[in-house]
């Protein structure tokens, strides 16, 4: 088993308000909110758009969230460095961190052990 696409795409912002109005009027719906300035959006049938609020000294970030229907039954090419196996996180999930060719850094998301009904979760990076 791999990966099954595209689930999310986490963002970085210097202003959790402003981003937030920005992908309203492109159409996003608030979907919910976190009392630390992050949130999830999403458009449709899209991926959803996970944005946390950064402070001004550090450089914003995006980053693809690909989606896993199970951790453990999923089976990487030898050629896909693993920079971070699968981890559980506070909000439910596992995540994973690979990285491409290039140097650039892919998480993979799976269900928690505990959301055998594959319940949605959100990215979160510290």
């Amino acid at each position: 088993m791999t990966t099954e696409g595209i689930e999310a795409v986490f963002m970085e912002t210097h202003n959790w308000g402003k981003a937030v109005k920005f992908f309203q009027a492109l159409g996003y719906e608030l979907e919910f909110a976190t009392d630390h300035n992050s949130g999830q959006l999403r458009n449709g049938g899209s991926p959803s758009l996970f944005i946390a609020e950064i402070p001004e000294d550090r450089e914003i970030q995006t980053q693809l969230v690909l989606r896993v229907p199970d951790a453990d039954a999923i089976r990487l090419d030898p050629d896909v460095k693993v920079v971070a196996p699968f981890e559980d996180t506070h909000f439910g999930t596992r995540l994973m961190t690979v990285e491409d060719p290039d140097g650039r850094q892919w998480t993979l998301q799976a269900p928690g052990k505990e959301s055998a009904d594959g319940g949605e979760g959100h990215p979160h990076h510290a």
